[in-house]
């Protein structure tokens, strides 16, 4: 695999494929919206070890939200709310798609994803993009967030939450937060490229083929099984899988057996779009 350069005016980084002519895929770190850089384990760890197994990936560097006063250990930052970060994800696709043939990447096999909030501008993004000559050929979620507010955990995962306070992280009021700084004011009226959980099966009629990955202790592995009724409902490709014994961010311990199996899972089904 050559090295990773840096393209369209630092808005991406790109890891080359061995061999030309196979997927591709643009991919966004997560982070809350507010955090993480393209150097975090889910983000260069995986675009390498998918780099590796043929498909060129092009992370983005996209705009983050704001920090503000009074966060524990973390210092005030500034920042820009939506859509920025969903401009960056839709323009490094695009440039993706037209600049396919110097990539070494078959336009019709460009695929879009993310992890957590990146898998939000995953998501937004191919609302966005949906029905168009450039629409992605496949989404691929990561322990997505896609609700500002979602369902409560059913009893099992609830009982598994409690006793697993580490992995208890995103209660009502830490997403709702999220969302409301992502946002820049409150989430009510938002449109459906920010909070792609709420849309209904009408709204998802062109929406890709979708793998996602959830965490098996997550709380928001219920808005993205939420996401993922609704385009079944809508009668859309949607393969959902449950990583066994993993919490919210697996991805960024590769140290875990489950990131391999992951980023293997992920791989695989990029693969398909070169048969």
């Amino acid at each position: 695999m050559s090295e990773p350069y840096e393209a369209a005016d630092g808005l991406v980084r790109v890891y080359p494929a061995a061999h030309a002519g196979g997927a591709g895929l643009v991919w966004a770190h997560g982070g809350g919206f507010a955090f993480g850089d393209l150097d975090m384990p889910e983000s260069d760890r995986v675009a390498r070890e998918l780099a590796a197994r043929g498909t060129t990936v092009v992370s983005v560097d996209y705009r983050l939200a704001p920090v503000p006063a009074g966060l524990d250990d973390v210092a005030e930052r500034p920042g820009e709310h939506f859509p920025a970060g969903s401009d960056d994800m839709v323009a490094a696709f695009r440039w993706t798609h037209a600049h396919a043939h110097d990539l070494g990447i078959r336009a019709d096999a460009l695929a879009i994803g993310g992890t957590s909030a990146g898998g939000n501008l995953a998501a937004g993004a191919a609302l966005r993009l949906s029905g168009s000559a450039d629409a992605p050929a496949l989404v691929v979620l990561a322990y997505p967030t896609l609700l500002a507010v979602q369902p409560a955990p059913d009893a099992a995962l609830r009982a598994a939450l409690d006793a697993d306070p580490e992995a208890d992280r995103f209660g009502p009021a830490a997403v709702l937060w999220m969302y409301e700084n992502y946002l820049g004011g409150p989430v009510d009226g938002a449109p459906l490229t920010a909070i792609p959980g709420l849309a209904t099966a009408s709204d998802l009629t062109d929406f890709p083929p979708t793998l996602m990955i959830n965490g098996e202790v997550d709380e928001l592995r219920v808005s993205g099984e939420h996401f993922a009724a609704t385009l079944a409902s809508a009668g859309r490709d949607i393969e959902v899988v449950t990583e066994p014994g993993t919490h919210h961010g697996h991805l960024n311990r590769p140290d875990e057996e489950a990131a391999t199996r992951t980023t293997a899972r992920i791989a695989a089904r990029l693969k398909t779009l070169t048969p």
